[in-house]
């Protein structure tokens, strides 16, 4: 008895559309996943058209030239602390130093990162290093993503204050007489007898 190879179900007319459009839908889901994975650092946009998300990353305490001016040589520990903040990196191996690494990645916004270095002498500072630091205002700008809303003018201008209506002075009627109370109600002290 000859072998025969099995034979291939026959697959209906109507399915092969089906399976086409199968196919092209998970191409599609593919290349929306791959969408994340082609960034160029510069734009953060996947062929102009769809901008991953990207998380936001802050590390460390911000200091700025406000808070790095309140620091002289002399300052006990407790007070840095107070100014600046626990700081992110301090090590067994030296102890008289106090590293303030800040870190900020925001989508949007211009990556930042800024040293900051105090050296104690005991309990005292001696002297700090710092990188360029930006003032509080310039910090807050640097991050700002928001994008500004169009305020509309609070005054009007002459041409649409001469178009609105004038208002018509109403007729006051004259009467010499008080007017009082609409109604005339119980007093709340008791009547004596």
């Amino acid at each position: 008895m000859p072998l025969t190879p099995p034979r291939r179900p026959r697959v209906a007319a109507s399915s092969r559309p089906a399976r086409a459009a199968a196919r092209a839908l998970a191409a599609a889901a593919l290349l929306a996943l791959l969408a994340g994975c082609n960034t160029t650092a510069r734009d953060d946009r996947f062929y102009g058209l769809i901008r991953p998300y990207r998380v936001e990353i802050v590390q460390g305490n911000v200091v700025t030239q406000e808070m790095i001016a309140q620091i002289q040589p002399g300052l006990g520990r407790a007070q840095v602390r107070d100014i600046l903040g626990s700081p992110l990196l301090t090590s067994a191996f030296h102890g008289n130093r106090w590293d303030y690494v800040f870190k900020i990645r925001r989508q949007g916004a211009e990556p930042q990162e800024r040293r900051v270095t105090v050296f104690f002498n005991g309990e005292q500072v001696e002297r700090f290093e710092a990188d360029e630091l930006p003032s509080e205002r310039d910090f807050v700008s640097a991050i700002d993503t928001a994008r500004p809303a169009k305020v509309p003018p609070l005054e009007l201008s002459s041409e649409q204050r001469d178009k609105l209506p004038r208002p018509q002075a109403a007729p006051v009627a004259r009467n010499d007489a008080p007017v009082g109370a609409a109604r005339d109600y119980p007093t709340l002290e008791p009547i004596s007898p």
